[in-house]
Order: C-alpha cells, then sequence, then structure tokens
C-alpha cells in the first residue's frame, strides 16, 4: 500500500484534489472582485423626513450627493436638519452594505466569510 493509505489514496491523487481546490477558489476569488466591482459601481438612495433629505451614495460607500429641500432649511431648527442628513447617510450605509452583502452572498451561497468586505 501507499505511504498515504490513511488519507484516502495516494499522494498523487491528494495533490490533484488540492490542485482543484485552489483553482475554485482562485475562480471564485475572480467572481468576488467582479462582482465587488460592479456592486461599487452602483448607487443606492436613502430619503429622511418624507423626502425634505436625500442621500445618493455608491456602492464603495461614499456620498455621491445630498439632496435637502427649501422647505426643510429652517435656520431656527438646525438640529432637525443635522438629524434628517444622519437619518438619510446611515440609512444609504446600511442600504451599500446590504447590496454588497447579497451579491456576495450568491457566490458564496450565504456562507459568512468574515473579513471578506
Amino acid at each position: 500500500m501507499g505511504k498515504y493509505k490513511g488519507f484516502g489514496g495516494s499522494g498523487m491523487n491528494q495533490n490533484k484534489k488540492v490542485s482543484n481546490v485552489v483553482k475554485q477558489a482562485q475562480l471564485m476569488q475572480e467572481r468576488m472582485e467582479n462582482v465587488q466591482a460592479e456592486v461599487e459601481a452602483q448607487t443606492v438612495e436613502a430619503t429622511a423626513g418624507g423626502g425634505a433629505v436625500t442621500v445618493i451614495m455608491s456602492g464603495k460607500k461614499e456620498v455621491k450627493s445630498i439632496k435637502i429641500k427649501p422647505e426643510a432649511v429652517d435656520p431656527e431648527d438646525v438640529e432637525t436638519l443635522e438629524d434628517l442628513v444622519t437619518v438619510a447617510v446611515n440609512d444609504a450605509v446600511k442600504k451599500a452594505e446590504e447590496l454588497m452583502e447579497n451579491a456576495m452572498g450568491e457566490i458564496t451561497g450565504g456562507i459568512n466569510i468574515p473579513g471578506l468586505f
């Protein structure tokens, strides 16, 4: 019997299996990089205050624009406007993260890989 009897076969078969696993991992990594680039190029939109504040953010979580309706600007109540902007930005970040998680989940089959994105 071969040197690797307790490990399911000859060393040559094990090398082929390892090689196939490495190739599959490389293909998966390429797919993930492509999907990540596609998601980063997309945008998400979030609003607050019934549309008083709108934030457009990229899939890379970069704010592209913030729109504020004139009626949302009250010099006597700046705090409310600040709160609306904060809510809209945080919601946009959440949507961008979900966009990436969903896209990557399709590739990984829903397996959570720490530090992946």
